[in-house]
């Protein structure tokens, strides 16, 4: 665009007119020269037509025009680019009210391609009815208006920052912790959002994947909801991704660091690694991803990947900065949660590895067991049981509850159960085996106490002897009886205090009643008195020849669901026949 300069004779000056009375403009040109020229904002007399008649020199600078170029024109002639100012200055001139307003646009002046902001004040010039024109003051705010949205996204990070710790890592769950860090982001701060782990070291079953090729666990995947269809073909969470050695993420894994990856056509064959991965990007319009490592203790644990579509703003250093602190935070929560459950599945393996399933005692004696752990959200405990064969046909059964949860409890409920078998050879009575084993353990230093029911049956006698150290009541189920018979034997306290005082009491255990044995898990319910607790066992019934599994999945079924703690249940009962007599021991 070019513009032609009117000629003129002297510098800066005001246009010779009159008012719209006819009376000749009263603003000397000196005086208003005087007043103007020296003022840093930038300042413009128009006359009624709404013509230049004066700008000086700031506002020259601004418009990138010399005072020449304005003279005897308007705004729109001389800066075309402008928008939004004829219709204020006409209500200024016809009201005489002062008025306000944001211009937005370009000047001759203007050495970025960006749009500049201007914030102008204008004022109706004239004495009692006559109107001589207009004054502008123009200030440029383009400088002041980025620096307040910086500060206003700056404000937003520092939010984003303080509200992650509390919705991020509110339990000690890998996979709930990625999928708050997912949710988080979407659609705050990115179009979508992956969290890819490496496999736990404890039961991992996953292959090994090609040399130079990276596998991941996709823990969490998010999107914003019209992306749902297409973001699909990413995978879904619990799947392993392989990437290659040149791709953001093993790059980002590699120097531990933030990678930007703009998904150009060569970026999204290496990055999203197949040909309907790429298609859905395509379709999606993603554009850019930026990828930050997961670190906790100077160990990678993954990764976190935020894609931004076209059209989003691309990502910014601030960006950069507020990802990769917001993925520390991340990265302590998902630590914890790794080494819970890291130590959970220690746990496991040994409490699984040291509760072994029990042999049956002697044809004549059925045996079930359930094992029944608790919700990820609590640690392992020392559950367990046992049945040990015993001469003349009898056979002890346990079944006892260390306290406390982890790896500890689950090592101190084998030793547990190596003392038992050890003191079950001697063949003594349960009050007398609770008491060995109470000093037994005293001695050893092992400062778990534990509770422990422990039931010797006589198939020939038709009795079992029950003792108890401060554990729950035993159950009896009569073949076709209409109840279980809830038993309250003597309890004596938990093995491991030192105190003993422990006795036997005798139960009628004919062929065909079944003997049932618990942990408190399977009743033990919060705000609930135990005695309340235990009593509903007294609904428990087997028709006469069912099976013990079926009864186990009853058990399991009516009380399991609500449990907070470790389940372990025991059934056994003599199996019904013609009736046997006690073998005569030999002279």
């Amino acid at each position: 665009m070019e513009i032609q300069e009117p000629t003129r004779a002297g510098g800066t000056s005001v246009h010779a007119d009159t008012c719209d009375d006819g009376m000749p403009s009263f603003f000397d040109p000196k005086t208003v020269a005087a007043l103007f020229d020296g003022n840093p904002a930038a300042v413009a007399v128009l006359d009624h037509e709404l013509r230049y008649t004066y700008v000086n020199p700031a506002l020259e600078r601004l418009n990138g025009l010399s005072s020449a170029a304005h003279l005897g024109r308007t705004f729109p002639e001389v800066l075309p680019d402008l928008r939004g100012q004829a219709a204020v200055l006409r209500a200024v001139l016809a009201d005489g009210k002062p008025r306000e307003e944001t211009i937005q646009g370009r000047t001759w002046g203007a050495t970025e391609e960006d749009e500049c902001l201007w914030r102008a004040t204008y004022h109706r010039l004239g004495a009692d009815e006559s109107v001589c024109g207009l004054m502008a003051i123009i200030v440029e705010i383009t400088d002041i208006a980025r620096q307040h949205e910086e500060l206003e996204v700056a404000r937003g990070h520092v939010a984003l920052l303080s509200t992650a710790a509390v919705r991020i890592g509110t339990t000690l769950d890998m996979d709930t912790t990625c999928r708050e860090l997912a949710s988080f982001v979407v659609p705050a701060f990115a179009d979508v959002a992956a969290v890819d782990v490496f496999p736990p070291e404890v039961g991992h079953a996953a292959r090994r994947p090609a040399p130079g090729v990276v596998r991941l666990r996709r823990a969490a995947l998010r999107r914003v909801g019209d992306l749902d269809e297409q973001v699909q073909r990413f995978g879904h969470p619990g799947e392993y991704v392989d990437f290659a050695a040149d791709s953001a993420v093993t790059r980002c894994l590699t120097g531990n660091r933030p990678v930007l990856d703009d998904w150009t056509d060569e970026g999204l064959e290496r990055s999203a690694a197949t040909s309907e991965r790429v298609a859905a990007s395509l379709a999606i319009g993603l554009r850019q991803a930026l990828i930050v490592p997961l670190v906790a203790r100077s160990r990678p644990l993954g990764t976190l990947s935020l894609v931004r579509a076209e059209g989003a703003p691309a990502f910014s250093d601030q960006d950069v900065a507020v990802a990769r602190e917001l993925a520390v935070r991340a990265g302590v929560g998902l630590d914890h949660a790794r080494r819970y459950d890291h130590e959970h599945s220690i746990a496991r393996e040994l409490q699984r590895a040291l509760l072994s399933e029990p042999r049956g005692p002697h044809p004549h004696v059925e045996i079930a067991t359930r094992y029944l752990p608790a919700d990820r959200g609590v640690l392992v405990g020392g559950d367990w049981f046992d049945v040990v064969p015993l001469p003349d046909g009898r056979h002890l059964k346990a079944m006892g509850d260390v306290m406390g949860h982890g790896v500890e409890a689950a090592v101190a409920m084998g030793q547990y159960r190596s003392l038992l078998r050890l003191l079950a050879g001697e063949d003594l009575r349960p009050h007398l085996i609770l008491e060995r084993l109470d000093a037994m353990v005293e001695r050893s230093g092992l400062d778990r106490a534990a509770t422990c029911l422990l039931a010797v049956v006589d198939r020939f006698g038709g009795m079992c002897e029950v003792a108890s150290a401060g554990h729950l009541p035993p159950v009896f189920i009569d073949p076709g009886a209409a109840g279980a018979r809830i038993v309250p034997v003597p309890v004596g306290p938990p093995l491991g205090t030192g105190f003993g005082g422990y006795r036997t009491a005798s139960v009628p255990c004919g062929p065909g009643t079944v003997l049932f044995m618990y942990t408190d898990g399977l009743v033990e319910r919060r705000g609930e008195d135990i005695d309340v607790s235990v009593q509903r066992l007294a609904s428990l019934t087997l028709p006469a020849g069912g099976r013990l599994e079926d009864l186990l999945d009853q058990v399991l079924d009516r009380f399991g669901e609500e449990a907070e703690d470790d389940i372990a249940v025991l059934a056994s009962r003599i199996r019904e026949g013609p009736p046997v007599v006690r073998p005569t021991p030999p002279e």
